[in-house]
């Protein structure tokens, strides 16, 4: 039987370019316009896009992707969009390092009350140190520190959301009982960083509990998503490196007592498309054009805790940089310090990748609808996120000429596979552990 491949999309204000908002292809304020985020949304629910996933960050400053720095906070757009979406996922970004359990449980539980079961989590640590100063800390938590927040975190919260079991809330007029109290559940959970009593002011869902995804790709990153999630992120860049870190996943949920099947793999996909190699290249130069120097060593920079780039000359080798980076985006300044210095790059040459990096799938519509299913035949992939550079031209074409393609070779579905999201990525009702 041919294994279907699923897709989400990046809602990402005008797109994943650093420099999107002046494509002429959307609105300079696309970020923090509602009704052209809802245009995309619903385009991606009318081509059977399985989840919308919202980004976040906590620390901004001058040298932000322009669109960071006036952009909806993802629980509150995504509650917007429930009830003008009736079948596609609703994922948001929200940190452990910077939250409280106990008023994230309810949100998200929330939201997934509102859309019929069909809300997630993306889990992140927060890697910007800047993030400490916007919530009254000293300090930004190290690395592996905030691995260890987030465990305790998220084992609050979905003990929270198990507070009551499935058939607790009874609501007979007739006799006046509202809820069985023997199917009330409080938490009390003591840990190294929170201690909380419960139960949440709550119920549970179509879907039992929301989706966990989780996009760490570092050791403890990954061992954390094995455990735990439901759906990871990854950012492999070729099919290979593709079906390594597929095998590791799935190896480490095993490992974890789980089964291969319980975590899903989803792969960032960033397509540049066109109709022959022609418009694929124009395209790409295109949007290699909507950047500068300046702006892209400041792109750089973020991924290394906004570190001045502009201090080293552009066209010297890439400069080296100690354990600049460590405590920020680490799997990917360590990935950019590798290919920076296996393949002698310029700060010039690494800068401007980094803002238009030549995809891994860049060509004819026939093409990259092939290449997707030589990932999907080859264990690399369950899905992919769509991230797409603008959310222009490419992203309609991508709609209306590879996905036909995959719909025509038995690669994907026009249906949605039920009314939840575990529905439709194939996932189990999340059980209640008191029942």
């Amino acid at each position: 039987m041919t294994k279907k491949v699923k897709f989400g999309v990046m809602l990402n204000g005008p797109g994943g370019h650093m420099n999107a908002w002046r494509s002429e292809d959307v609105p300079e304020d696309a970020s923090i316009n509602f009704d052209f985020l809802k245009s995309v949304s619903k385009k991606a629910e009318d081509a059977a896009f399985s989840f919308l996933f919202v980004a976040d960050g906590l620390y901004i400053n001058d040298k932000s992707i322009p669109h960071f720095l006036s952009r909806f906070e993802p629980l509150t757009l995504l509650a917007a969009l429930a009830p003008i979406t009736s079948k596609i996922g609703l994922v948001g970004t929200v940190s452990t390092s910077y939250s409280e359990p106990y008023t994230i449980a309810r949100q998200l539980m929330s939201i997934d009350h509102v859309s019929g079961g069909r809300a997630g989590w993306n889990v992140v640590t927060s890697p910007l140190e800047g993030s400490a100063k916007n919530f009254s800390k000293d300090k930004h938590p190290e690395h592996s520190l905030r691995y260890d927040i987030a465990d305790e975190h998220l084992q609050v919260v979905q003990g929270l959301w198990d507070s009551y079991e499935d058939d607790a809330f009874t609501r007979d007029k007739e006799s006046g009982q509202y809820f069985n109290k023997e199917k009330m559940h409080e938490l009390n959970f003591q840990g190294d960083f929170f201690n909380i009593a419960g139960p949440l002011n709550i119920e549970r869902s179509p879907q039992g509990q929301p989706i966990i995804f989780q996009a760490g790709a570092s050791p403890k990153g990954s061992r954390f998503a094995a455990r735990h999630a439901d759906a990871v992120f990854t950012n492999a860049s070729t099919l290979e490196h593709a079906k390594e870190t597929y095998r590791d996943l799935k190896q480490k949920a095993i490992d974890s007592g789980r089964k291969p099947e319980d975590i899903k793999v989803f792969p960032t996909l960033q397509p540049i498309v066109g109709k022959d190699q022609e418009e694929v290249r124009s395209r790409y130069e295109y949007l290699k054009n909507l950047v500068t120097i300046d702006e892209a060593l400041a792109y750089l920079g973020r991924y290394f805790d906004h570190h001045d780039f502009s201090q080293y000359d552009v066209d010297a080798t890439f400069p080296e940089l100690g354990d600049v980076g460590k405590n920020s985006f680490r799997s990917t300044t360590d990935e950019i310090k590798k290919r920076a210095k296996e393949n002698n790059l310029t700060l010039r040459q690494v800068a401007m990748e980094e803002t238009t990096r030549e995809s891994a799938f860049m060509g004819t519509y026939e093409e990259i609808a092939v290449q997707i299913i030589e990932w999907i035949d080859n264990d690399a992939a369950d899905g992919f996120v769509l991230i797409p550079h603008v959310f222009g031209q490419i992203f309609e074409d991508f709609i209306d000429k590879v996905i036909p393609i995959l719909v025509e070779r038995g690669y994907y579905e026009t249906d949605y596979s039920g009314q939840t999201l575990r529905d439709e990525l194939g996932l189990k009702f999340k059980e209640n552990r008191y029942q």
